[in-house]
């Protein structure tokens, strides 16, 4: 709760050892005080949750033992090198002497840094910082890795470079990682996905099982009068059409030749077309009748039921 406000409501889900879980949705969705929780920073107003059996009310210290975090905002000293950061870090979870040392040599090898150890981290690109966040993190060893926007800030090359360390470290050390996301292309690469949408969760499922939901291809028209359109639409084709950011949105099989006849039927009042394949945020919208950039009503589906 945020004053009268319900940050989270009703959120239920497992994650499975060794899983990429990917929670995505827009800002204010509930993602960051979802991580708050899990990661111990905040209290949950109620509910219950567990890491490894261990909840986080009550047995909070034991919780963080079992975790590695990334924060969204670097946690990084600037004017540290690189070894210096983890060394610090290393004191904190009880490492020191030889074990100390050991540990940050095989995650900065690991990760790419072993050769960039003794530089100043304000010197480094953002996808090494980003790199860096990530080897302290894993210093202790922790089973479990929470990740809060982990690619914010970075390029896309340095963005694909950072999902694959992901994979590659749940691949060779079977660490179970968490990560919240408003990016597609980064939920895509997760194992499984909740999607949250004003504290609610949504839905749960692999990506592909979620794009597998929405019915058939994704035809989205610009209109000059896209009410009008929409209308004509559900009366020709008998089929259902929403209004979707001021465009007209159809889920239909077989999509190119829905294009085909809609545009024969009503050439002159379509400016544009496009049809694909769902996506993430396809799904996102048709679950929630919203855009996914969008945080208000968007689209009449909601009106209808469809939120």
């Amino acid at each position: 709760m945020y004053g009268t406000r319900v940050a989270l409501d009703d959120v239920s889900f497992s994650v499975g050892r060794g899983e990429i879980f990917g929670l995505l949705g827009p800002n204010g969705g509930g993602k960051t005080t979802l991580f708050k929780i899990l990661s111990t920073l905040m209290p949950a107003s109620g509910g219950s949750a567990s890491i490894f059996g261990d909840p986080l009310v009550g047995a909070a210290a034991a919780v963080r033992r079992h975790l590695g975090v990334v924060f969204q905002h670097p946690s990084l000293d600037d004017k540290l090198t690189v070894r210096e950061n983890l060394t610090c870090h290393g004191y904190l979870y009880g490492l020191h002497g030889t074990r100390l040392q050991q540990r940050a040599a095989t995650v900065l090898q690991r990760l790419g840094l072993a050769e960039r150890a003794a530089e100043r981290v304000e010197r480094l690109s953002g996808g090494l910082q980003r790199r860096a966040e990530l080897a302290k993190a894993l210093l202790h060893e922790p089973p479990v890795l929470l990740l809060d926007e982990p690619s914010t800030g970075l390029d896309p090359g340095a963005r694909r470079d950072f999902i694959q360390y992901l994979s590659e470290l749940r691949a060779r050390d079977g660490v179970t990682i968490v990560l919240t996301t408003h990016d597609m292309d980064e939920a895509e690469r997760c194992d499984r996905v909740a999607i949250l949408h004003h504290g609610k969760l949504v839905s749960v499922g692999a990506p592909a099982e979620l794009k597998e939901r929405v019915g058939g291809d994704i035809v989205v028209m610009q209109a000059p009068e896209p009410a009008r359109l929409r209308d004509k639409i559900r009366e020709r084709f008998a089929c259902e059409a929403t209004l979707v950011d001021g465009t007209v949105r159809v889920e239909r099989q077989r999509g190119h030749e829905f294009v085909r006849d809609v545009v024969d039927a009503f050439s002159s009042d379509i400016t544009f077309v496009t049809y694909g394949k769902p996506t993430l945020e396809d799904v996102f919208i048709h679950l929630t009748g919203h855009r996914f950039w969008d945080g208000t009503a968007a689209s009449d589906a909601s009106a209808e039921g469809n939120a």
